[in-house]
């Protein structure tokens, strides 16, 4: 069989002690976790907008470096373009000095008769001086 004691509602002077001593350090615990929140929260606050700060100045410069590298690309494609212009003008100007020595009124006719042979809308009579006739009676 067990023994069992009862305890009347007296106790100990110890346990009164206890508890309030508890009571201070829970309420010493609240009041620094409340110091803490009162501090944290602010600084928190300062900490996040310094990083969205610098979150968007990094996306600046690389925005920045982005259209610095297509203004870039477009001039060096300007000049590409301008150095490819300058060399059709080149072999124009050589293709037209030979074209020019060799030049005949021979090699001009059978030009002219190559062409009117390409375009089936011309139909070509000869007459006096060799000067064909280009429009009759258009409606």
């Amino acid at each position: 069989m067990r023994n069992f004691t009862i305890v009347n509602g007296t106790g100990s002077g110890n346990d009164g002690k206890r508890h309030i001593i508890t009571g201070i350090i829970a309420l010493g615990i609240v009041v620094a976790l409340i110091a803490l929140v009162m501090w944290g929260v602010p600084t928190y606050r300062v900490w996040s907008m310094e990083m969205s700060g610098r979150a968007e100045l990094a996306e600046a410069e690389y925005n920045k470096q982005i259209i610095v590298i297509e203004a870039e690309a477009r001039l060096e494609a300007e000049v590409l373009n301008a150095e490819a212009e300058i060399e059709r003008a080149r072999g124009a100007a050589e293709a037209m000095e030979i074209v020019e020595d060799s030049l005949t009124e021979i090699y001009i006719l059978y030009l002219w008769v190559r062409l009117m042979a390409e375009n089936e809308n011309v139909i070509y009579i000869p007459t006096e001086g060799a000067l064909p006739i280009l429009e009759i009676g258009r409606e």
